[in-house]
């Protein structure tokens, strides 16, 4: 054990003794995913396994949470070493219609000096890299010990890099809360436990893809460097890690419920989408898709009072801003992203979703003018 160790301990027993700053009236669903496990290993560097590291991290960061955070309710993809496919692990944060899903991972690299963690959102981004696009295509093949892999994930390739580019464009609905949350962790993993500082990206993780909820992946270091390694699987290494993503994610929860308690505005129950009058159009803001409905409450509509929602086969999907004009939609639009970053106009009659640009020529066929 080395000389500076105790003291590192000692001061993350301090930091871990703060409790997060909630209301005890809210819980916030937390989903903590270990990568791999089972048949799937993931990295290897001789005997080390990166399902082993990650599944360590995961636990410590899941008590530290549910010891010092109440009011936390945290879920584990996987708490042991067992196989779960990358689309049931988004499965089960979408069904506890969970506030944040955080993935785990180990990095690996062809090159022996790459080392130092980095933290992903689902997405594509301007400066793409060879090394994160290697990283989102090694961590995408778990789908091939799965069955019918090419039903589960819409005909993804997890060999082909031309599939991964275009599937990285498929964009998370929550992209700014994922920036946000991956931004606090990768500041503590550099500022705490003293990583080499990878930065925060966007890749095409396929555990990412169908989240409902702002998700990040975390890797927290290479495996295949001796000097990630050595620190990765030892204990002050595994305590470093784990406290340095509990105290981001203490920090988000916070921020969370400062949110949250800030609404003033009266509860209210989405309703199915409004029938329009002698089968008038109107025009909605589409704010979020779901997996299941959401309850009154539910901190996803993040307190807006004009809530409403209809079905796409097995989907809820929740608009706002109602109106006969389209012109008008757009101005609305512009207030609602502010809160929803990726909300989008539809175009609705009776109930159900029609053509955009049909409905604002139908629309201005009846006399009914963008102000524009």
């Amino acid at each position: 054990m080395s000389t500076g160790f105790i003291p590192t301990l000692l001061f993350s027993a301090i930091l871990a003794a703060i409790p997060c700053t909630i209301s005890a009236d809210d819980t916030f669903t937390l989903v903590i995913d270990a990568g791999h496990g089972g048949k799937d290993p993931g990295a290897v560097n001789g005997k080390n396994q990166e399902k082993s590291i990650n599944l360590k991290v995961a636990l410590r960061i899941g008590a530290l949470i549910e010891q010092n955070c109440p009011g936390t309710k945290v879920i584990y993809t996987r708490n042991n070493d067992v196989f779960v496919e990358l689309y049931k692990r988004a499965d089960i944060a979408n069904k506890a219609d969970a506030d944040l899903f955080v993935s785990i991972h180990t990095n690996s690299a062809k090159s022996t000096s790459a080392q130092g963690a980095e933290t992903y959102l689902l997405g594509a981004e301007e400066n793409r890299t060879s090394a994160n696009l290697s990283a989102a295509i090694e961590e995408n093949r778990a789908i091939l010990l799965e069955s019918d892999y090419e039903t589960h994930y819409e005909g993804y390739n997890p060999n082909s890099a031309e599939s991964q580019i275009i599937f990285e464009f498929m964009q998370n609905e929550y992209q700014k809360e994922s920036l946000d949350v991956a931004t606090l962790v990768q500041n503590r993993l550099v500022g705490y436990a003293k990583r080499h500082d990878h930065g925060v990206h966007q890749a095409g993780y396929l555990v990412l893809w169908k989240s409902a909820m702002p998700s990040i992946l975390i890797e927290l270091g290479y495996i295949s460097n001796a000097t990630d390694l050595k620190y990765m699987i030892s204990s002050q290494g595994i305590e470093e890690l784990s406290q340095s993503i509990y105290l981001a994610l203490k920090e988000y929860i916070g921020q969370w419920h400062a949110n949250r308690n800030s609404v003033t505005k009266p509860a209210v129950q989405p309703e199915m989408a409004a029938e329009s009058e002698n089968g008038s159009i109107l025009f909605e803001i589409q704010i979020l898709t779901s997996e299941s409905k959401l309850g009154r409450n539910s901190p996803r509509l993040k307190g807006l009072d004009d809530v409403r929602y209809y079905m796409d086969g097995s989907l809820y999907k929740y608009t706002t801003g109602s109106c006969d004009n389209y012109g008008t939609a757009q101005k609305k639009l512009k207030e609602v992203r502010k809160i929803f970053k990726d909300a989008f106009i539809i175009a609705t009659e009776n109930g159900h979703r029609i053509d955009l640009q049909k409905a604002i020529q139908e629309s201005e066929s009846n006399g009914n003018k963008n102000p524009f």
